[in-house]
């Protein structure tokens, strides 16, 4: 089986008004991603998703679609799409970063080997590890007093156990938030707060603190991207377990994170990381190590979420009973661009046993919300 084609789809889906996200990174109200669709000489194909967001990883719609095309994707035609290592290493060798355009070549390389043997993703992966169906969190924005009350009472109503609450700014309005967050779950369920590189590490260690009668049960990324000795710092003088999410793209920043005992957890997937394997290689490095590993998000489509949903399945190590990750990216999207999306009700999000991924793109839908000003 050999590579033929690879071709590329700016798209642009608006988020739902209720879901629209506001964080340390800014305002996320609309998502500008590249799908892209493999083809073979067996006539199997395969697709994946960039999850771009400029304020995370530097990546904008317009250069991975380039990237893809002019870069890449000359790399991967006439090769074998289940030679994993492989792909990844032409990749690399190609360009250095570009974590989502390179994770979404990888994941249709995935898909379209689980068509050609009719088998699910993570069977590839060695066999399920867990239940198909996984329980998240839900990662909350930094809204206004009033907004964050409301917001939370509605995600109660949901079935929700476990809430993230976007800080990293004003300090004062951050616990404020925090606060009412907590007296409207109440005393049983766990608040996970995220500050996404926005504070130093004094100002966490105080919110942090200061919020010891909230019993905050994870701090995420709470210093800045590359500053391994605040983030150990802020480990060292709170009581919460740290995730770091931010700053740990690759093996190399894993490696640096645990050399510095910077973090309790790491949160991995595979946009963040360039791909389905590379997450897990992180995910191992990290059990070797008495690390615990989550997933994050970055409110992905259906394609996406499937890769994280296969990725946690044959991990052990992705411990989302533990530290409840974030994978709910297609119900905060006006329009989902599948033609079988995944099953979301509530907290729980169900993967399948289908072939792949699990996901047949409709690329009709596709088609019709092309990103405007992206050729």
């Amino acid at each position: 089986m050999r590579i033929t084609h690879i071709e590329t789809f700016a798209v642009r889906i608006p988020l739902k008004a209720e879901r629209r996200m506001i964080s340390a990174l800014g305002q996320h109200t609309v998502s500008d991603y590249v799908l892209v669709r493999i083809g073979t000489d067996t006539g199997v194909e395969g697709a994946g998703e960039a999850t771009v967001m400029p304020r995370w990883s530097g990546e904008t719609v317009w250069g991975a679609k380039a990237v893809i095309e002019h870069v890449l994707a000359p790399q991967l035609i006439g090769c074998d799409p289940r030679a994993i290592a492989e792909l990844d290493a032409r990749m690399d060798r190609a360009c250095a970063h570009n974590w989502f355009a390179k994770s979404a070549l990888e994941m249709a390389c995935w898909d379209l080997h689980g068509r050609a043997v009719g088998q699910p993703v993570y069977q590839l992966l060695g066999g399920a590890q867990r239940s198909l169906a996984i329980t998240c969190r839900f990662s909350m924005g930094a809204y206004e007093p009033e907004r964050a009350r409301r917001r939370a009472a509605e995600l109660v109503a949901e079935g929700f156990e476990t809430i993230k609450v976007k800080v990293g700014g004003d300090p004062e309005r951050d616990m404020e938030r925090v606060r009412i967050v907590r007296d409207t779950i109440g005393p049983e369920r766990r608040i996970v707060i995220d500050a996404n590189c926005g504070w130093d590490a004094d100002t966490a260690i105080r919110c942090v603190n200061a919020l010891a009668d909230c019993r905050i049960a994870l701090v995420e990324q709470p210093t800045p991207d590359g500053d391994y000795a605040a983030i150990a710092r802020v480990r060292r003088e709170i009581q919460p377990p740290v995730m770091a999410d931010d700053m740990c793209f690759n093996l190399v920043h894993a490696r640096e994170l645990i050399r510095n005992q910077g973090c309790d957890v790491v949160s991995l997937y595979p946009g963040k990381n360039g791909g389905i394997r590379k997450s897990r290689e992180i995910a191992e490095f990290c059990a070797a190590h008495g690390v615990a590993c989550s997933i994050g998000s970055n409110l992905e489509w259906d394609l996406a979420t499937a890769a994280m949903g296969h990725l946690i399945v044959a991990t052990p190590n992705l411990q989302v009973e533990k530290y409840p990750g974030d994978m709910l990216g297609p119900e905060y999207h006006e329009v989902r661009i599948a033609k079988n999306p995944l099953d979301i009700r509530g907290p729980v999000v169900t993967i399948t046993d289908r072939p792949g991924l699990g996901v047949d793109v409709d690329w009709e839908t596709v088609k019709a919300h092309r990103c405007p000003g992206v050729s």
